[in-house]
């Protein structure tokens, strides 16, 4: 399990208007909450917080989070807001505290390992379905992530969530559900060819074009 630190600052004042002064100003409106506490409003320095995500995996480490440089506390990013028209620009952050001794249900990212036998052998296709699994555990046992090794998926079989298993905690998804399958490779169609258009003895009509015909410009 990785942990990493994120410093954040309280803030008293809320509103749209104090979010946008302070994203116009570098940072980023927070919250914290959970592990029976009240939300507790919160700042976070952008530039800081985009390098952050850079090497991590949001939704699955937990972070020592500091408030105004006091003693951290271990929480998850349970959601990140980012501008409709940048997705870059994150607009919010909710911040989830846990505690050592209390499980948490979260989404870890699947990672395929190996080569398939249906692949390697016959040309098939690896085609995954699941790319996360969502668990519950304890904090100190997060994985970063769950290895599914296909190596031995043949031609038309799958790997369900019922074939993994986690060393601590349980998985949550359908039992029944397949994280991936090997399926044969597809084979092109040749098109016939077009037979000769018989030529039209309707007149063409041509008319110059009305104002109302033009196509409307592109949104910006």
């Amino acid at each position: 399990m990785a942990t990493v630190t994120l410093a954040a600052a309280r803030r008293t004042d809320t509103g749209k208007g104090v979010a946008r002064t302070l994203r116009r100003d570098g940072r980023i409106p927070a919250v914290i909450y959970g592990h029976n506490r009240a939300p507790e409003a919160l700042s976070l320095e952008s530039g800081a917080f985009s390098r952050l995500l850079a090497g991590i995996s949001a939704g699955s480490t937990i972070l020592d989070v500091t408030v105004d440089d006091g003693a951290p506390v271990k929480a998850l990013i349970r959601e990140i807001q980012r501008s409709p028209l940048r997705a870059a620009d994150v607009l919010h952050v909710d911040l989830y505290e846990v505690s050592a001794d209390e499980e948490i249900t979260l989404e870890v990212p699947v990672h395929i390992v190996g080569t398939s036998d249906g692949v390697r052998n016959f040309g098939g296709v690896l085609d995954q379905v699941l790319h996360k699994l969502q668990i519950r555990v304890l904090p100190g046992d997060i994985p970063a992530h769950i290895e599914v090794d296909v190596t031995p998926l043949a031609i038309g079989k799958s790997i369900f969530v019922r074939d993994v298993t986690l060393a601590k905690g349980a998985i949550l998804n359908d039992p029944t559900l397949p994280i991936c399958s090997c399926v044969a490779p597809r084979t092109e169609e040749v098109a016939a060819p077009a037979a000769a258009a018989e030529p039209s003895t309707e007149p063409e009509l041509i008319r110059k074009a009305k104002p109302e015909d033009a196509e409307a410009a592109p949104k910006a």
